[in-house]
């Protein structure tokens, strides 16, 4: 698969973040003020770590941000905790617990794609709810869960049961997601 060197690419390069995916989650913190100092974050499909980045320097020194991904992140700050891990492991709510309750849950973990635009959806709204189910167990209540998904018949269903714990379930689409992306994000607010 070729690399795409746009814009957000030579940004990242530039300003030293692992991912173009950074500016993604920049947009959404800027408009709806996710990411505090002092908070901790659960950061799900970190790799290579420009999320975890981008949510390190927010939460600053006081705050922590657990890195997960099924390949270990490295070099990132030390208020990053990098672990590899399977969010379908069933000591995966254990192991986190051990961190305290997130003020957040952040998830830009994406399937393997096939090629087959419904299967991939499929399989990325499978990931998307296996956040959810973390969320729904870990965060504080008043929290939030950021998820990427990719758009399909199955994302009306997913986002109602997003609102069986959250108060709000808003659709977004930063505009550093590239326009032929299929993939949307959910951001859940007000932990019940």
């Amino acid at each position: 698969m070729k690399k795409v060197q746009d814009h957000y690419f030579k940004r990242a390069k530039q300003e030293g973040y692992k991912a173009r995916s950074v500016y993604k989650l920049q947009e959404i913190d800027a408009r709806f003020r996710l990411l505090k100092k002092g908070c901790t974050i659960f950061d799900l499909g970190a790799f290579p770590g420009s999320w975890s980045q981008y949510a390190s320097k927010k939460v600053g020194r006081g705050g922590l941000v657990v890195a997960v991904d099924l390949k270990k992140p490295a070099g990132l700050p030390g208020n990053v905790v990098c672990m590899a891990g399977d969010v379908f492991d069933q000591d995966m709510p254990e192991l986190l617990s051990g961190f305290g309750m997130p003020d957040g849950i952040t998830s830009d973990m994406a399937p393997a794609t096939t090629g087959a635009r419904t299967v991939d959806h499929y399989r990325s709204v499978e990931l998307a709810e296996q956040g959810l189910a973390l969320a729904e167990n870990l965060v504080k209540k008043g929290g939030f869960y950021l998820c990427k998904v990719f758009d399909g018949p199955d994302l009306p269903v997913f986002r109602k049961r997003c609102g069986l714990n959250f108060s709000s379930v808003k659709v977004v689409k930063p505009k550093s997601s590239r326009p032929e992306s299929v993939e949307l994000f959910l951001l859940c607010l007000k932990r019940k």
